[in-house]
């Protein structure tokens, strides 16, 4: 009986060709596993053309809602982006696929995960940190740094290789982006973006949203309620964080909202420029924060927005599944004890503007903060403060008087 080997299979004309490459090389029989993320059409066709391609078997393992709630919403809670941009839609489904790789892997008995990423990338790190945290003792395939077995280097090379063994494809050599997308995103890779020196071709590219030039003329009101940090509801219609996600899609991409242009640095150490859409995600996050505000105090505030940035590192370098995250995750999770309210916005040619925030638990006092002089605050206590809290700044400047005096 021939071992097997699960392949992470998006589909598209890599990880096609890589089947009968693998059949080829090693001997294997292929068992395909897709991952859905909430990529949409692309799953279309993909059993068909993964039996022609010579795959034995295909799953289609739909992991939408564990990708919203144990993925996804963790980093929103933390408030998690990566270099003040990147909201992290690539890396935070890494480690749900990775997951479920090494559970069909297991299952099929397989000794083997092969993947197609490339050797320049992000995501072979991501991919074979959560296989090796959770199953260490399978193997890891990269054909894309198998230089000595892996020959074909272009798009034409693996659709003519893909003839050779008599699969006929609906792909062709034209160049386009590299895209990645589900739930949360989509980004985009290659083509002008390639050079930072040039703007980005809107009218091609888009895909989720709309250029705020584009968006309507006018404003659209949204209202939304969390509980523990967790969003509820929209316009006073419950769902879960799925639908929601899938609705704030929806209205963001109506008005322009979500659109970033980022040269980053990426974990092997080169910088790339990228595009990325997060209509939907971009309007949670800042719908959650504004929501924070008000009923976390200054030190938890403080303190969170480190472990935020700390979270966005650990995710996107795809070292989810560690003792870090773990904890990390565990103090954010006691901070969203009291983040439930209500939140009002209005969505505007690529802008969300504030429409008032309400929650029980609000930290905000209009007697202390209005100019007006209440009970609890004395303006004659600011004296004392003052002092006390600029006493360094007094010493260190007495210091240096003294210091210039005794020069002369």
């Amino acid at each position: 009986m021939k071992e097997k080997v699960v392949l992470a299979y998006s589909g598209g004309l890599d990880t096609t060709a890589v089947i009968p490459w693998l059949k080829e090389t090693f001997n294997y029989d292929v068992i395909c596993c897709c991952i859905d993320c909430g990529q949409g059409e692309e799953l279309d066709g993909l059993e068909e053309r993964a039996k022609m391609s010579g795959a034995s078997k295909l799953y289609i393992e739909n992991i939408v809602d564990e990708f919203c709630e144990d993925y996804i919403m963790p980093c929103v809670q933390a408030g998690a982006v990566y270099e003040n941009k990147y909201l992290l839609g690539t890396a935070m489904a890494r480690p749900g696929i990775a997951k479920k790789l090494v559970e069909i892997a297991r299952k099929e008995n397989a000794v083997a995960i092969c993947h197609g990423a490339t050797g320049k990338g992000n995501d072979q790190i991501r991919f074979e940190l959560g296989i090796t945290a959770l199953a260490p003792d399978l193997k890891i395939i990269a054909p894309w740094r198998m230089t000595d077995l892996w020959t074909m280097q272009s798009r034409e090379d693996e659709i003519e290789y893909c003839k050779q063994h008599g699969i006929d494809l609906p792909f062709d050599a034209k160049h386009s982006y590299s895209r990645d997308r589900n739930l949360w995103h989509i980004s985009h890779e290659g083509l002008e973006l390639e050079d930072p020196s040039q703007e980005p071709n809107y009218d091609d590219l888009l895909v989720l949203t709309v250029t705020p030039e584009k968006a309507p003329d006018e404003p659209e009101y949204v209202t939304m309620t969390f509980e523990k940090g967790i969003p509820k509801s929209i316009n006073g219609k419950e769902m879960k964080v799925s639908e929601i996600i899938t609705e704030l899609n929806k209205l963001g991409g109506k008005h322009g909202i979500g659109i970033i242009d980022i040269v980053e640095n990426r974990v092997v150490g080169m910088k790339s420029r990228g595009v990325y859409e997060t209509p939907g995600g971009t309007i949670l996050m800042e719908a959650h924060k504004q929501l924070e505000e008000l009923v976390l105090d200054r030190a938890t505030y403080e303190v969170k927005k480190n472990m935020g940035n700390k979270l966005a590192q650990v995710v996107y370098e795809g070292k989810w599944f560690t003792p870090l995250r773990e904890a990390i995750q565990a103090f954010v999770t006691s901070t969203q004890e009291y983040v439930t309210g209500e939140v009002k916005f209005k969505l505007y040619k690529g802008n969300i503007i504030k429409a008032g925030t309400t929650s029980p638990y609000s930290l905000y006092s209009e007697s202390l903060a209005s100019f007006t002089t209440g009970d609890l605050y004395d303006h004659h206590d600011a004296d004392g403060f003052i002092r006390l809290f600029g006493l360094p700044l007094k010493v260190r400047a007495m210091k240096l008087m003294e210091e210039k005096n005794n020069q002369k």
